[in-house]
């Protein structure tokens, strides 16, 4: 049976996975921040720990370094809102991109967290008869497979522009990546050229 296990995106997220690794897991799940569940408060979701792309960078370049990287599948998640972000953490080293908020928003969530409460208006975080009813789960799996499956389309499409043809052929693939912002050393952490810089 295989082992996971969940880490945080924090300072020194790689000498974690480099040592969940060698003490023998199977795969390592990242969470970044702006990521969590329903109920995360704000301010510790929007600033504690570290952006998922750059801990993915992290964690993959630690692990290369050390001989580690093909022992391990790598997921990364925490605010992946788009095809885009989940192109950028493959690109930057992850095998799966882990989707939650997004496919709770397909199926009707407004973010209102209290999903701890066990009170869900729209019937999804709950388990109380009278609000799972206001849940469709044929229609909620619909709307999901259709942003997935939109997802995928994306994705082919950007893979085809990249000039890749297949899906392991992106992961950890920074080449065409560039970084657009005030902060040069954050290009640097990710192994990412600043936008303008050549591919050469």
């Amino acid at each position: 049976m295989p082992v996971g296990v969940k880490i945080a995106a924090v300072h020194n997220v790689g000498a974690i996975a480099s040592g969940v690794v060698r003490a023998g897991a199977d795969f390592i799940t990242i969470d970044g921040f702006r990521g969590g569940t329903g109920s995360t408060p704000r301010v510790i979701r929007d600033h504690a720990g570290l952006p998922i792309e750059v801990a993915t960078a992290v964690v993959d370049r630690r692990l290369s370094d050390e001989g580690l990287r093909n022992r391990v599948t790598v997921c990364a998640g925490g605010s992946i809102r788009s095809s885009a972000d989940m192109i950028k953490v493959i690109a930057l080293g992850a095998d799966v991109a882990m989707v939650c908020t997004s496919a709770l928003i397909a199926m009707g969530c407004q973010v209102c967290q209290s999903c701890h409460r066990g009170l869900c208006a729209w019937g999804i975080a709950t388990q109380r008869p009278e609000l799972t009813s206001r849940l469709d789960p044929e229609v909620g799996a619909r709307r999901v497979t259709r942003l997935f499956s939109a997802w995928n389309e994306e994705l082919k499409e950007v893979m085809g522009a990249m000039g890749i043809d297949s899906i392991e052929s992106l992961v950890g693939n920074r080449d065409r990546l560039r970084y657009f912002g005030p902060n040069q050393k954050i290009a640097e952490v990710m192994g990412v050229k600043h936008v303008g810089e050549g591919w050469g």
